[in-house]
């Protein structure tokens, strides 16, 4: 019997046709966007049940896996932005502390587009490390909070001094991060394309570092960076381990445009949502860290069984896992941090030992938790340079131009 889902229509054609736009490119098309509780929580699960009645193997998830994936490229109109253009790394004021470093980083994703973040590195010294990237979620204060945050300071250290080189970078609008604005509902309208471009950038700049390990990186974030985390898991297969916190649900598909502002969950073909773009990881290591207080709290019951059925059809069950804390809330908070390390430790061949105390417990003590001045990329001997994009008209017309070359 067919579930009647409210706000859309799910025509799933495996034939759907991989080069053909959904939409005018530089256009967004409203009707097709999800945004944030798009459905009940009975719709998100009911429309979970009719994904899964598109495919019944391997072949077949893998085609649905494509239009899914095709669907992120086009909706997010990824195919419109320029070849990578040169980096231009920008990396000064070098700190040491215990069994890790923070450096403070800028690179360039579109030409005077900046990102902006930290760089951590582990201290004990080897031919080869594995990376891993740490995007952050939403906070209520933009400029001292996000990559600022002592819980990203927290994580970023430990997973150094086990042994990773870690980058934490401004999401749009937070931090340094200056160049558009990020305050609801003040964000720009293709926030999404520019903040997933800089999380592929980014995974560029931590290949440019000789000592990377281009089969061992990872991808951690929270919330808003939860949503990140799945996107470039999705669309970069150089990531090698995905672990999404606080984010991953069957009914709410993000609120902010950074998320949910364009149509990269629907088109006139295809419906899905945040679960089959977590599942497009498969069979990569995937780590669900859930809670009981927010849009996570039903992830033990319906978002990880039917993610754990599509590594089935990998017979790779074993590399998705799911943490609840049923009596948690909505944050990185230690004990979700404890998860993330021990799998992230497990799949990228990390030393949990490293951060053991004498009890044989993980213990973030070791931790400097440094101030905003510490970790700015840009001061009186470091000025952003002259190049840069100053507003939201400014990226809109880049964009836009970017948009009329690529059909050119």
């Amino acid at each position: 019997m067919k579930v009647a889902i409210r706000k859309s229509v799910l025509i799933l054609s495996l034939g759907f046709c991989l080069s053909c736009p959904v939409f005018a490119q530089d256009q967004v098309d409203e009707s097709m966007l999800c945004r944030g509780a798009y459905f009940t929580e009975p719709e998100g699960k009911a429309a979970l049940e009719q994904f899964a009645a598109t495919y019944h193997d391997k072949a077949s998830w893998e085609k649905r896996a494509a239009i899914i994936r095709q669907g992120i490229i086009t909706g997010g109109q990824f195919s419109n932005l320029p070849s990578k253009n040169p980096l231009k790394p920008i990396i000064h004021s070098k700190r040491v502390y215990d069994g890790y470093t923070i450096e403070n980083v800028a690179f360039e994703s579109f030409p005077g587009f900046f990102v902006t973040g930290n760089l951590y590195r582990p201290t004990e010294k080897k031919s080869i490390y594995s990376a891993i990237l740490s995007p952050h979620g939403h906070y209520k204060e933009q400029k001292t909070q996000g990559r600022f945050h002592e819980s990203v300071q927290k994580r970023c250290a430990t997973m150094a001094r086990m042994g990773a080189i870690v980058f934490t970078y401004d999401m749009l609008g937070y931090g340094e991060s200056d160049q558009g604005i990020h305050q609801v509902p003040q964000v720009h309208p293709k926030a999404l394309t520019l903040q997933i471009n800089n999380g592929l950038r980014a995974v560029d700049f931590l290949l440019s570092l000789p000592e990377v390990d281009p089969k061992r990186i990872g991808v951690t974030g929270e919330s808003g960076g939860g949503t990140q985390t799945i996107l470039l898991t999705a669309l970069d297969k150089r990531i090698a381990v995905s672990v999404p916190v606080v984010m991953v649900s069957a009914h709410f598909f993000g609120g902010c445009n950074c998320e949910s502002g364009m149509p990269v969950h629907k088109s006139a073909q295809h419906q899905t949502s945040n679960v089959e773009i977590a599942a497009l990881a498969a069979p990569r290591p995937l780590l669900l860290v859930s809670d009981g207080k927010d849009w996570t709290k039903n992830t033990p019951e319906v978002e990880y069984p039917y993610i754990r059925n599509i590594y089935k059809l990998y017979n790779q069950e074993n590399l998705v896992q799911n943490v609840h804390l049923p009596d948690e809330g909505h944050d990185y908070g230690p004990s979700k941090r404890l998860a993330a390390y021990t799998f992230l430790a497990k799949h990228l061949k990390l030393d949990l030992n490293k951060v053991k105390n004498r009890e044989g417990k993980i213990d973030e003590s070791f931790v400097k938790v440094e101030t905003r001045e510490n970790l700015v990329v840009w001061n009186k001997d470091h000025p952003k340079p002259t190049n840069a994009i100053e507003s939201d008209e400014a990226i809109t017309k880049m964009l836009q131009a970017y948009s009329i070359a690529s059909k050119n």
